[in-house]
């Protein structure tokens, strides 16, 4: 990132917390620097000069220090009043001067980090340490045709005294503003990366809320799309039934009788998976998800086989008796199976592979269960994972998937089976319905 984006960024301004923080802070160093202040005068350490009078020390002491409070809230205007305070206290010699110091370092280090215009927090920062120094050098050119005769008696190093002692200051000084300075753009650049990641963090859960939103799309219209296969073939068998109905309904009523049946059984059906359509796209708009890729139940065997070939051991088995299944839903079984595999064969770093077909009474069940790591399965854990729940959520089943108690990972789906309703007059063969008749004939 350029510097001219980190230059237009502005920092929120300070919580309520942080307000009430400089509140309390700006109070303490108050009652500190009094409490130096009453020292300083105990001990008649008056290193400036002869001082103000009482009142005076005390309003210097409290100009210094008491703009804290809004140092966050206001803090090129606290900087600028805590800096001339300094200079007007050290001016008239206020004896304070430790933690009225420590006040303008902070008021230096708070426009650093959160001077809302950049530019201007620089240029503030830079003009108030070079007046400072400007006031230091002033200082030592007025302070030294003060110095008292003897001060400086036991000096015994190689640089004269006088200058030692400037030295000393202007490194103190040196120090004291530099580390102001740096500690205070270091904040700003902390709070800025702070708020990059943030935003960043926000913009990755937005696009993964996207990528799943559209991956729910996309599975939902492929779903729809196999079933609107499932029900042109069942309308496609209607169409045909019905023509041999047409054909054989005066010749034959028995076979008439039996191609109704079926057309009965096929309306039936394509009703239902007409509903699971609709349930499919009831939040879906227009997409184009491409064709759907075929295979049913029977087909699981080749998915094993791709599993052995790529170097499992992988097992099939099928327990209880099976029974033709609606093509939707051997279609979504083969489709949680495909999907289980491919996770395996991708993510898992698996040796074992077990696949099992369960047809129970009045559902069929397949668990697909190996013994990889359960940690790496990215798309078990996300897209892959839409696709199955909206697949087995379609057909009113029931989907697990997670790590095993003993390691590795399992995938079970469960789908209810149809409950078939006997056909419509189904009761009776035609010769009961042709009895009446005769017995009729025979009255008559």
């Amino acid at each position: 990132m350029t510097v001219a984006p980190r230059d237009e960024w502005r920092r929120p301004g300070p919580t309520a917390q942080q307000r009430r923080n400089d509140l309390w802070l700006g109070l303490a160093m108050t009652v500190l620097a009094l409490v130096s202040l009453t020292l300083a005068r105990s001990t008649g350490a008056f290193l400036l000069g002869p001082p103000p009078s009482g009142p005076e020390q005390v309003f210097w002491t409290v100009a210094v220090t008491l703009p804290l409070i809004w140092r966050r809230r206001w803090p090129v205007t606290t900087l600028l009043v805590v800096a001339v305070a300094f200079i007007g206290a050290q001016a008239r010699s206020a004896p304070e001067t430790q933690f009225s110091a420590w006040a303008l370092f902070c008021a230096l280090y708070t426009v650093g980090a959160w001077g809302p215009d950049r530019r201007l927090a620089r240029r503030l920062r830079m003009g108030v340490i070079a007046t400072m120094f400007a006031w230091l050098g002033i200082y030592y050119a007025v302070m030294i045709d003060h110095i008292p005769p003897g001060a400086f008696d036991d000096a015994v190093g190689p640089v004269p005294p006088v200058l030692a002692a400037m030295v000393t200051g202007v490194l103190l000084n040196v120090l004291v503003f530099g580390f102001a300075y740096f500690f205070g753009e270091t904040a700003w650049v902390a709070a800025r990366r702070e708020h990059e990641l943030r935003t960043q963090a926000e913009d990755l859960r937005r696009s993964q809320t996207e990528s799943r939103e559209r991956a729910v799309l996309g599975e939902r219209v492929r779903i729809a799309r196999e079933l609107h296969d499932v029900v042109a073939h069942h309308v496609s068998v209607m169409g045909v039934q019905a023509s041999a109905c047409r054909r054989v309904f005066d010749r034959d009523p028995g076979k008439a009788r039996t191609a109704l049946t079926a057309i009965e059984q096929s309306a039936r059906t394509a009703v239902d998976e007409l509903r699971r359509m609709l349930g499919v796209l009831r939040t879906t708009g227009t997409a184009d998800a491409g064709p759907p890729a075929g295979g049913d139940v029977d087909r699981i065997g080749e998915l094993v086989e791709r599993a052995r070939a790529a170097g499992l051991t992988a097992t099939l088995g099928v327990y209880g008796d099976p029974v033709a299944l609606p093509e939707s839903v051997s279609q979504a079984v083969y489709r949680v199976t495909q999907e289980a595999v491919t996770n395996t064969l991708k993510h898992a770093g698996a040796d074992l592979l077990d696949v099992r077909v369960r047809y129970l009474a009045r559902e069929v069940e397949v668990d697909v269960t190996d013994d990889g790591r359960a940690g790496g399965r990215v798309d078990a854990v996300g897209l892959g994972l839409i696709g199955m729940r909206e697949r087995v959520t379609a057909h009113d089943g029931d989907l697990e998937v997670g790590p095993r108690a003993g390691g590795g990972w399992r995938v079970r789906a469960r789908f209810p089976l149809p409950v078939a309703d006997p056909p419509v007059g189904a009761q009776r063969e035609p010769r009961d319905e042709r009895e009446p008749a005769v017995d009729a004939e025979v009255s008559g």
